[in-house]
């Protein structure tokens, strides 16, 4: 498993945050929420850490989860000597059994969907009572017409669960897109994605 994560750490090593979480600080930057004292930021499945270094730059104190070790490792390393490291904890753990506290913004960029099916539901409510009123969620969620749907150790989701997902939350964007292209690693790939910004209420 981590032999094919090194792959893909390699492929997007540099790419710039996710239009997700950009558009979640956005909003929450305009919201008063962190004037509050509730600055902490949960990167759920942080992977190498391309949101995290985001966040980090924007002063955030961050929690990047992820049940990767390499990933975090290399996040670390980025950070080596650097005064954002700080501002940083993380955590070597898998969805299903990682625990965090109040946050204003819970982020999970094309991760979620790796959560097993049996155990989605409870990760999802822990990441709706983690969030304040106010706070956000941004990440992406896969349809069942993905391209991996077969898979049944991955999470695929319709339009209307994931509407049912979102009650307690004010939808920011949920923007759903099917289309054919590529992995990151370059393999064919059918996708079916819904990009979310959330808020809740």
């Amino acid at each position: 498993m981590t032999e094919k994560w090194e792959r893909y750490y390699d492929a997007v090593e540099g790419l710039p945050p996710r239009d997700t979480l950009l558009l979640a600080l956005e909003r929450l930057e305009a919201d008063p929420l962190r004037d509050e004292g509730v600055d902490l930021a949960v990167d759920l499945g942080c992977g190498e850490g391309r949101d995290t270094l985001e966040l980090l730059r924007r002063g955030w104190r961050v929690l990047a989860i992820d049940a990767e070790i390499a990933g975090i490792e290399r996040l670390r390393a980025r950070l080596a000597g650097q005064p954002e490291i700080e501002r940083l904890e993380t955590l070597v753990e898998r969805f299903e059994t990682a625990r965090w506290p109040a946050a204003a913004l819970v982020n999970s960029s094309f991760a979620l969907p790796f959560c097993p099916p049996e155990r989605f539901e409870g990760v999802w409510g822990r990441i709706a009572a983690s969030l304040p009123t106010g706070g956000r969620f941004s990440g992406q969620l896969f349809g069942v017409r993905d391209g991996w749907a077969a898979d049944p150790e991955l999470t695929f989701l319709t339009r209307s669960q994931i509407e049912d997902l979102l009650q307690g939350f004010t939808p920011e964007r949920l923007d759903e897109v099917e289309q054919d292209g590529s992995t990151a690693t370059g393999r064919p790939k059918h996708w079916h994605v819904f990009h979310v910004v959330a808020r809740r209420t």
